[in-house]
């Protein structure tokens, strides 16, 4: 029987498979050494609950932890990891700007001296720009021209991501003297534990390690057919890549979702999006909450985004939530040639 222990005493299994996405804690036999058990107890996300009835549970730190689910001698549903107020990781706009290329790694990149190219089947302008950062190791005008070349042998347009602080100044002089600034967008930075603590209705987020279909459908309405592999391969890039999703009542499309990577004391959070019958009712709030938490459970301590300087019902959201901005970037695209 399932869960039960060995002596024949009723188990205490209160998790089935709908619990799936959920942050549990789950006793199970382990092993048995001289005919006596051994329990051993885990606590994390119920990632999977497969069709051999093998589960698996991430717990905060390691790898995932695998088993029978007739081993559980006692399982449960447990809260969110606790929030703690800490203060924000000490760090500078470049450096909040690779960590934020790290959690969406383009398939190819190349380095141009402290330049990054990144060209991802033109997918989003973040994964299909050159981070200009630091010295290129040429003179303004061969790196500008390098970096035409190779958006070109790739069918790109050659956009750059231009920082400030953090790109140079006569880079920027140069750019805007070529062309347009595009998508002007802030960073934003904030302590984990007021987002976690500002979430209600978080029973009903669920965690996961790749996106389904539905969660897909969500992103962007879909995206493109064209870009779609390039999107996919995107978002599951990142060192401890989550994501959230609150899902529909009858099925398909969630209405709402999430993704966050954490890497070392920072959690990158992006994708957050919900669909226009469910906004206003704070769904968007429970999923950063129960990302946060997870986040807090892996050891960061700060949370940063970017946000279009746009996106007038984003920032609302963000400036509740305590984001503040760090730094802005924006795109310079070369003039075709």
């Amino acid at each position: 029987m399932i869960g039960e222990a060995p002596g024949g005493s009723r188990p205490e299994i209160r998790i089935d498979r709908s619990d799936v996405g959920r942050r549990v804690s789950v006793r199970r036999l382990s092993e048995v050494v001289e005919g006596r058990p051994v329990y051993r107890d885990v606590v994390g996300v119920l990632v999977s609950w497969d069709d051999a009835c093998q589960v698996t549970v991430v717990p905060r730190a390691g790898e995932p932890v695998s088993f029978p689910a007739e081993l559980m001698i006692a399982a449960k549903t447990v809260p969110l990891f606790p929030a703690r107020r800490t203060a924000l990781p000490e760090t500078e706009p470049t450096a909040l700007q690779a960590l934020a290329s790290r959690g969406w790694a383009a398939a190819d990149q190349q380095r141009l001296g402290d330049w990054l190219l990144r060209a991802s089947g033109g997918h989003t302008k973040r994964a299909n720009s050159c981070q200009a950062l630091g010295d290129p190791g040429l003179p303004l005008a061969e790196a500008t021209a390098a970096v035409g070349r190779w958006y070109a042998e790739r069918g790109l347009p050659a956009l750059f991501e231009v920082s400030t602080p953090g790109t140079d100044p006569a880079l920027v002089a140069e750019l805007d003297a070529l062309g347009e600034r595009i998508a002007p967008t802030e960073v934003r930075t904030a302590p984990l534990a007021p987002v976690i603590r500002a979430g209600a209705g978080t029973e009903r987020v669920r965690l996961h390690r790749a996106p389904d279909e539905g969660w897909f459908e969500r992103y962007h309405g879909g995206a493109d057919p064209a870009t779609a592999e390039a999107a996919r391969a995107l978002l599951l890039g990142g060192p401890s890549v989550w994501f959230a999703a609150v899902p529909a009542p009858g099925g398909g499309a969630p209405l709402a979702i999430g993704r966050c990577v954490v890497d070392g004391p920072w959690v990158l959070f992006n994708a957050v999006e919900t669909a226009p019958e469910a906004r206003r009712q704070g769904l968007a709030t429970a999923v950063m909450s129960v990302l946060a938490a997870r986040a807090a459970e892996e050891g960061a301590t700060g949370a940063f985004l970017q946000v279009e300087a746009d996106n007038t019902a984003a920032r609302t959201l963000y400036d509740r939530l305590g984001f503040t901005t760090s730094h802005t970037y924006h795109y310079a695209r070369l003039p075709q040639r």
